[in-house]
């Protein structure tokens, strides 16, 4: 186990009091009523020792003493993605909230975090996260949920990641994912907001890839469908942007489908 010195332990104590595992330098100024300089020295020894990890600049997280000596610890990485994003205006999206959802079965790699301002990555989490400027405008459809029992992250809800998805399947693992999540969550789903948001994101692309997917897969929402299909205009559009331009069929919603049917069909039934 590692050994604290008195203020060292005093200051990890107080965190884990506050439920702070995740902190700023402000909090040690304030716990140790002490100056910037000597904060920063107090940390910088705890980094060096292990006990504290840097997730960026004046940010750091509790290495749990059970993990022993560990380089690289960033806990709960939809809480890391809240911490190292310089938005207060940010939300989980794209694969890591399908997966939050349930609209996959498959681990993920990297945190997807929406900012309406622009940032890199810190360089030591540049593979585990990703963070994807939208503008302002598209932020909307963010719920606030516990990720842990005491941590709260902002995520795109189920309608607004569905969106989400199909206007930016690079994100997402392509358009056969995202069918194959729209089944897994199929009864879940809420139509009545999900054309609303539609309607708000107003993209003909979005309304017609949807559209497809849900008569393909046999979802009956006759209603929903005929709002779908008012998006549709004289203009063809790629169905999956994410792979070749290989034509395979033209349909009905003016999407070029060059994924294929039977290939949709198959994936959710794996």
């Amino acid at each position: 186990m590692k050994t604290l010195g008195k203020i060292s332990a005093k200051l990890i104590t107080q965190l884990y009091d506050e439920n702070r595992t995740v902190f700023a330098l402000d909090d040690v100024i304030r716990i140790h009523r002490t100056s910037p300089e000597t904060a920063a020295k107090l940390v910088f020894d705890l980094v060096k020792r292990k006990i504290v990890y840097r997730l960026k600049k004046g940010k750091y997280i509790i290495i749990p003493q059970e993990l022993g000596s560990v380089d690289k610890y960033i806990g709960n990485w939809y809480v890391a993605g809240r911490e190292i994003v310089n938005s207060p205006n940010y939300y989980i999206a794209f694969y890591s909230a399908m997966k939050y959802w349930g609209m996959t079965t498959q681990p993920i790699f990297k945190i997807f975090v929406v900012t309406p301002k622009r940032q890199p990555v810190p360089q030591a989490m540049v593979e585990k996260f990703s963070f994807v400027y939208v503008n302002k405008k598209y932020i909307w459809g963010v719920k606030e949920v516990w990720i842990t029992k005491t941590e709260k992250v902002k995520i795109s809800d189920m309608e607004k990641t569905i969106i989400d998805a199909l206007a930016h399947p690079e994100y997402c693992g392509g358009m056969s994912e995202i069918a194959k999540g729209i089944w897994l969550v199929k009864e879940k789903i809420n139509f009545t907001r999900l054309i609303k948001y539609v309607r708000k994101y107003n993209k003909n692309v979005v309304a017609k890839r949807l559209g497809y997917i849900l008569e393909l897969l046999d979802i009956k929402k006759e209603d929903v469908i005929i709002e779908l299909k008012k998006f549709i205009r004289k203009r063809y559009d790629l169905f999956d942007p994410t792979i070749e331009k290989k034509v395979v069929e033209k349909n009905k919603w003016r999407l070029i489908e060059n994924v294929g049917r039977e290939q949709i069909r198959k994936i959710i039934s794996y």
